[in-house]
């Protein structure tokens, strides 16, 4: 058995049904109700009570470890979460981490703990993700405009399907035991030109206003812990070489190139419709 954590996420969702579609049993783990597909369980658990976690990982081989900004806010415990996943069995633990672990903008401590836990293990290390314009879906759909700050830097963002594929062949197959996978999409790809991609896709223009960097903070601050926000606009606004790389990892897995952000913006036009 598989269990997924953060089972209603962008990554979450496509991971439990990728999983299912294949013939896997799989506990889906969300901190509220969610539709799974027919012959998931659901199983309602906190990642910041290692002990809600006891129901979820009985009997399961594999871990899909998601844990949010807000769980390292408060401290969370990594070592209770590992405690509970190999009382339950684990073996196999596929987290789902940062590209700024590598870059140290993010701090290293789950990975670490992950890493002398005994268990197997794999890092993924995504970049931004496509889906993060879901916040300009309100104002799309409303006025036809869009506002971000750090109008022309250009990042390679990835597709959380792409992630959510290549979480599912490493919880799947072995050989992927001990590898750090770092996940973008195929080119980079600026604010002004994602809202270009959305415009196409949606077949008529969509407005940019760039922001100021204190107003995207401000903003972001309503839903992010500060110390991620901080590093979360590094990363936008004076991003480092490594950041803007992209990295060969999804096509070596998945034998094809990632998909593009224009794809991702026709896939999910109704959003912003």
């Amino acid at each position: 058995m598989i269990v997924v954590t953060g089972a209603t996420g962008n990554v979450g969702r496509p991971l439990v049904r990728a999983l299912a579609a294949a013939g896997e049993q799989v506990t889906a783990v969300s901190r509220g109700a969610a539709q799974v597909p027919a012959g998931v369980r659901h199983v309602r658990a906190d990642l910041t009570d290692p002990a809600g976690l006891k129901t979820a990982l009985e009997g399961a081989d594999a871990l899909f470890l998601l844990v949010s900004g807000e769980w390292f806010a408060a401290g969370g415990d990594p070592g209770g979460i590992l405690d509970a996943a190999r009382a339950g069995g684990v073996r196999r633990v596929v987290h789902l981490s940062s590209q700024g672990v590598a870059t140290r903008r993010h701090p290293p401590e789950l990975e670490d703990a992950i890493k002398r836990s005994g268990l197997e293990w794999t890092m993924l290390r995504p970049a931004g993700f496509h889906s993060n314009p879901f916040g300009w879906a309100g104002p799309i759909r409303e006025r036809r405009t869009a506002t971000a700050p750090f109008a022309d830097v250009a990042l390679p963002t990835v597709d959380p399907a792409d992630i959510a594929e290549v979480a599912a062949l490493a919880l799947r197959e072995s050989g992927h035991g001990g590898g750090t996978y770092e996940l973008t999409g195929p080119e980079p790809v600026s604010p002004r030109c994602q809202v270009a991609a959305i415009g196409d896709a949606l077949g008529e223009p969509v407005r940019f206003v760039e922001q100021s960097r204190e107003g995207a903070r401000a903003q972001m601050l309503g839903f992010m812990p500060e110390p991620v926000v901080e590093a979360t606009l590094g990363i936008l606004g004076s991003p480092y070489p490594a950041e803007q790389r992209v990295s060969p990892d999804v096509e070596r897995i998945l034998g094809r190139p990632g998909r593009t952000f224009a794809e991702w913006a026709v896939r999910n036009v109704q959003i912003f419709r």
